[in-house]
Order: structure tokens, then sequence, then C-alpha cells
């Protein structure tokens, strides 16, 4: 399997992935690696699957083609497993979609832009999306707000693929995640190819979100990546062009980042600790002993708009 040919959507055949977009989706932008596993759910395998092991295409290739699980194919006992030992709880796409509504009824200043919730399923809106007359208000504008979901698992509310909770598999028209409806606005306005794809890729820079565990991340990076590959041979009929796939990619991997939320660092490495150290050993009396900044350590994001890499502990801090 190529980058050219979508796998099926509950199917994360990596292994048979084309290995250099594989390779991206695999890096961490804060420690310059890979991302880890953070789960002890693989260990079994061997000393490669332990949690604080680099996830690599080559013990990707190892796990003989089991691949990951999603939430919904997980077994009862895994998934109450994951739930109690991290917290993992995954919410249902019928109110991922009416939160996300909610979202867009304060940024519209009108309900059900998108599609009416009907109980437990939708109905999408016919018809190109109106947009408020109002400055500030058009097309571009909404493509351009930044959005994010924390602990994002495999991304339910930015894309919508397949439902989380049930494994019920959504077509193009049906989607509701966040960035689903960006590339829905963005397939509704631009003139020709060349502009949707400079807006797609505006509409990625500007979604975020982070996660703990590896495969999670993992599924949902992949989840984004095969949302920019269906929209794009929907709205066109062909397939993007590696470069264009590459580019998405690399903005997946810079804005779907691995963070312990109660450190704002990478999974597994004790900040707290580093600081001690640091305050003994920093000073050129005690020897020279120079310790990594624990600042350093934490989280990288990017801000695409100003070209610049921020942490996303000072950001949260409200620190410069």
């Amino acid at each position: 399997m190529s980058w050219r040919d979508s796998p099926d959507t509950m199917k994360n055949d990596f292994v048979r992935y084309d290995q250099r977009i594989l390779k991206i989706l695999l890096q961490d932008r804060t420690t310059k690696k890979n991302i880890i596993w953070a789960t002890k759910d693989y260990e079994a395998m061997g000393p490669a699957y332990n949690d604080a092991e680099e996830i690599l295409p080559e013990t990707l290739a190892d796990m003989e083609g089991r691949g990951f699980s999603t939430r919904a194919q997980k077994d009862e006992e895994e998934k109450n497993s994951r739930t109690r030992d991290k917290a993992e709880v995954f919410t249902p796409a019928w109110i991922c979609n009416a939160q996300n509504n909610l979202v867009d009824e304060a940024w519209f200043g009108r309900k059900n832009v998108f599609n009416t919730p009907d109980h437990e399923t939708w109905v999408p809106q016919p018809g190109p999306i109106v947009f408020p007359e109002e400055k500030h208000k058009g097309w571009k504008n909404y493509v351009d707000a930044r959005r994010m979901e924390i602990s994002c698992g495999e991304a339910p509310y930015l894309v919508s693929r397949y439902d989380v909770v049930t494994g019920e598999e959504f077509s193009v028209e049906k989607r509701i995640g966040l960035l689903d409806r960006k590339l829905r606005v963005v397939t509704e306005n631009a003139a020709d190819e060349k502009e949707w794809i400079f807006w797609s890729l505006r509409a990625f820079q500007s979604i975020y979100g982070y996660e703990y565990q590896g495969d999670n991340l993992l599924l949902a990076r992949f989840n984004l990546l095969m949302t920019y590959q269906d929209y794009y041979r929907r709205a066109w009929g062909h397939e993007p062009a590696f470069l264009e796939v590459s580019r998405i990619a690399t903005v997946i991997s810079w804005n779907l980042w691995q963070m312990d939320a109660l450190t704002y660092g990478p999974p597994l490495r004790d900040l707290q600790a580093e600081i001690r150290e640091m305050n003994l050993f920093s000073d050129d009396e005690q020897g020279g002993i120079f310790v990594e900044n624990p600042a350093e350590s934490r989280c990288n994001i990017k801000d695409w708009r100003s070209k610049v890499i921020l942490k996303y502990y000072a950001l949260v801090k409200g620190e410069k």
C-alpha cells in the first residue's frame, strides 16, 4: 500500500503505508525523536514496546500486521483498563457533533449551520454554507479560526471518519469534525485546485490537539491525514501529489503533539526532578555541570501565521 492507496477507514495498517510519510507522522517536534508508546499495553511483545520506548517503523512492522485497534475495536477488558489507568473515555459522534455545533453557533450567530441534530444522529445542511455579512466573518476567516481538542485520543472532535464508540463509518458528506467543517467550506468556495490546496493547508494549520498515549496519537494523526486525502479525492477526482501529502503530514506532526497535561512536557519525563537537579548543579562553582533547563523540555507548538515556535506551557500560563 502506498500513500496513494487509502486504507479502509477502520483498518490502520501503518506497515503497508508509505514509509516516508509514516516517518513524518511519528516525529515528536519537542524531543526531536519519535513519539513514545506511553502505554504498557504492548509490553508483552518485547522491550521495544515498553512505554518509554520510541515508536519506530520497524517495531510497527514487527507487530505482524496486527496494527492498532481503534477504541471501537478494542475488547471490553482493554477499554476498561485504559479508562481506569488513563481516564480514557471516548465520546460518541452525536455528542461531538452537538458540541461542535455550539462552537459554530457562537461564531456564526445562528444555530444548525452545518447540520440539524436528530436524536442520536444528524441531517447535513444542503448547499453551500452561508456566511455572515459582518467584516472578518467570511469563509477564509472561518478556515483560519484556531480550534483545539484537548486529550484528543483518536481526534473525534477534529475529524469524524468513524464513530469512535460504535465504529460506524461516515461518508464525507456526513462528517462533523471541526476540521471536516473547514474542509467542506474550502471545497465549496475555492475557485480551483490551487486555491483548494492553499486553503486546505491553512485549515490544517489552524487545528491543534494533544494526547498522552502514543498509539492514540498515531491514530489521530493518521485520521487527519486520511481526511485530507478523502476530501481531496472527492473535490478533484484524483489523489494529491506526494509533496502535498508530505506537507500536510508535517503540519499534523506539529499540531497534534504528545504531552502529559500535568507537566506540559512529553510523557514520562520528570520535570520536577530536572528542576531540583538544575538548582543543585547549574552553578559553575559546582564543577561546571550543566543540566537542561526544564522549561526547554516543555512541549513545542507552532504558530503558522507568525512562523514562530512556542511553548504550550507559556501560552497557558500567559507568559511570553
